[in-house]
């Protein structure tokens, strides 16, 4: 079982393969192919902490932080990636080519440190960086440089807001709609990548339902939720992270 754990470590180390290949394909301008890497990620992102609870990573291997591992992942593929596929697209132009980048780097590192930027009821503290999906609906959608600028600037200032996100797969709140409506999503997104360059924009604009469900949702448990449970204070070693496994956590307690 020893191997097993090590195994798994290694499933979720194949996001930096999958991180290299979105950011080498961003920069031959195949922005294609580096979405789908990044999607790759995210579905790599999304199981591997099943898999980890299942084989019992972290007390196979409690001295190797899978945590630590699995934020080093998502930085690259949620934010550092898709902040250079917004400067080799052109999804903003001068004087915003630096800054708005550098906006997506610095808030989400911010967000990535914050030890409470993630409540024990399963809630994201400020917008989670899921900029994986953000510059994939603008670069699809072809909107103005000046458009997508205060879109990916007002989404930067959003992470120090703090707002409640829902985390999609461990919500109690409409835990089942919620689900289905990402897979249906999900599938819905791989379409419009594999459709690239001639995407059908009804297909977009309908695909749009999930991600406008899912801020509504957050943002009425956030006027719901009584202010008194504010997210608890956390140990140095559990990060902050907008993806929906973790694993190999040095607690007891799988997310």
């Amino acid at each position: 079982m020893l191997i097993a754990a090590w195994l798994v470590h290694l499933y979720t180390a194949s996001g930096f393969v999958l991180a290299f290949l979105a950011a080498q394909a961003a920069i031959e301008h195949d922005f294609r192919s580096a979405f789908l890497y990044l999607f790759a990620q995210v579905l790599v992102d999304a199981t591997d902490g099943l898999l980890a609870r299942a084989v019992r990573v972290s007390e196979r291997l409690p001295w190797f932080s899978g945590s630590k591992l699995d934020d080093l992942v998502d930085y690259l593929t949620y934010v550092f990636v898709p902040a250079l596929i917004v400067s080799r697209a052109l999804l903003v132009v001068d004087p915003w080519t630096t800054v708005v980048p550098a906006a997506m780097l610095l808030s989400s590192g911010y967000g990535f440190s914050n030890v409470n930027a993630k409540t024990s009821d399963h809630f994201f503290i400020g917008f989670p960086s899921y900029w994986n999906i953000v510059v994939a609906y603008l670069f699809v959608l072809q909107l103005s440089p000046d458009v997508n600028a205060v879109i990916l600037l007002g989404l930067a200032v959003m992470v120090f807001v703090p707002i409640r996100y829902i985390y999609p797969s461990r919500t109690t709140i409409l835990p089942r709609t919620t689900n289905l409506l990402g897979v249906g999503w999900g599938a819905i997104g791989i379409a419009i990548l594999w459709q690239y360059p001639r995407v059908s924009r009804p297909l977009v604009l309908a695909s749009l339902a999930f991600p406008v469900y899912y801020f509504v949702l957050s943002f009425v448990a956030h006027a719901r939720t009584p202010r008194a449970t504010e997210p608890p204070a956390r140990s140095a070693g559990e990060r902050y992270r907008p993806s929906e496994a973790e694993p190999g956590r040095s607690e007891a307690e799988p997310r």
